[in-house]
């Protein structure tokens, strides 16, 4: 399998937004228009799908989800397509996407983050379709952090490019924004000092020695992926064989289930085979809540610490403000020490 990268955006062409999964409450129809003028800034146009509906858990009913989000990601005039967030059970389209469909058609970019997990990394996994886990719609008018890319900046970017990213240093440890009474907000509040963390072999942020690894990239949300462990939806090992022999960097993120469910998680996962090509795993930062005898760290390091691979903690890859965007399929190395970390990644 080669992987595919949709072709770079250019003025004029045309980015869809549908809700695969929740849709957008009315109170925050405000920030949707926000977003929707911020894309429209930078020269695009933005068409509108019909599952949008923020009335419930889901914008629509599954089928409808399901050829909505097909009709874009087919319709070649549709150069990307970014739902405004995630949401909880995207999981249901899965069995209805028309998978043949998506593989034969002209790749198109999928961005997004939390729940659309479900959807982007099996659609990468079995068409070879990269796909951008990043900032969403509902973020895009954030200004981006230095060191770091904005989803539109990588949509647009030619074959072949290479790009690195760099932690800016600072999260937000202090909760969201509201968009209900600040609809226009484009400032992140990064509140807290921090920096990757080597949890493997020592504890101190890189006490296990410098990291320096290469493979092309896949992951996502920790509770949705865990969803498909097992199935034909998450079989990382064939990608591998097929996409990148010389192994993967893997990723995950823990949205808000507390460590013990996390670990669960992982642990299930691993006995999968997810993580059995991964040459080094990169972990989200994340302010989901420890337990009295398990921190978020230490159900990572319980579940995958005996894979003997580098374990990097606190990207900025996860729920917690800012963002790193990463590229499903791409060709990533990462590198660590006591004053450098990055994430540098290869569209070819």
């Amino acid at each position: 399998m080669t992987v595919r990268y949709p072709r770079p955006l250019c003025p004029g062409d045309r980015i869809g937004v549908t809700s695969p999964s929740s849709g957008v409450p009315k109170e925050l129809q405000g920030r949707l228009d926000v977003a929707i003028r911020e894309v429209e800034a930078r020269g695009y146009e933005v068409v509108v799908g019909r599952c949008m509906s923020g009335d419930g858990h889901v914008s629509a009913p599954a089928p409808d989800r399901a050829a909505d989000l097909t009709a874009m990601l087919t319709d070649p005039r549709i150069r990307a397509v970014v739902p405004p967030w995630g949401g909880e059970t995207a999981i249901d389209l899965l069995p209805l996407l028309d998978w043949d469909r998506l593989r034969a058609a002209e790749p198109t970019w999928l961005v997004g983050f939390s729940d659309l997990s479900t959807v982007m990394t099996p659609l990468t996994l079995l068409t070879g379709t990269a796909t951008v886990h990043g900032n969403n719609l509902m973020d895009t008018p954030y200004r981006v952090p230095e060191g770091l890319l904005s989803w539109l900046d990588i949509v647009s970017a030619p074959a072949g490019h290479r790009f690195t990213q760099t932690p800016p240093g600072r999260y937000r440890a202090t909760g969201f924004d509201d968009y209900r009474t600040h609809p226009d907000v484009r400032e992140f509040t990064l509140d807290t000092p921090g920096r990757w963390t080597r949890l493997d072999g020592g504890g101190d942020g890189n006490g296990g020695g410098d990291v320096e690894a290469e493979g092309r990239l896949i992951g996502g949300c920790i509770e949705m992926l865990c969803n498909l462990a097992g199935t034909p939806y998450l079989d990382a090992s064939a990608f591998a064989r097929a996409a990148s022999p010389q192994g993967l960097l893997v990723y995950v993120e823990a949205g808000g289930d507390d460590a013990f469910a996390i670990c669960r998680n992982l642990h299930g996962m691993r006995l999968a085979g997810f993580f059995d090509t991964a040459n080094a795993i990169l972990v989200g930062r994340t302010s989901a809540p420890g337990t009295d005898s398990l921190t978020q760290h230490g159900a990572v390091l319980d579940a995958l610490g005996s894979l003997g691979v580098p374990i990097l903690a606190d990207v900025e890859c996860g729920h917690v403000p800012p963002y790193l965007p990463i590229v499903n399929g791409a060709y990533g190395r990462v590198v660590h020490t006591s004053d450098r970390s990055e994430l540098t990644q290869t569209l070819d």
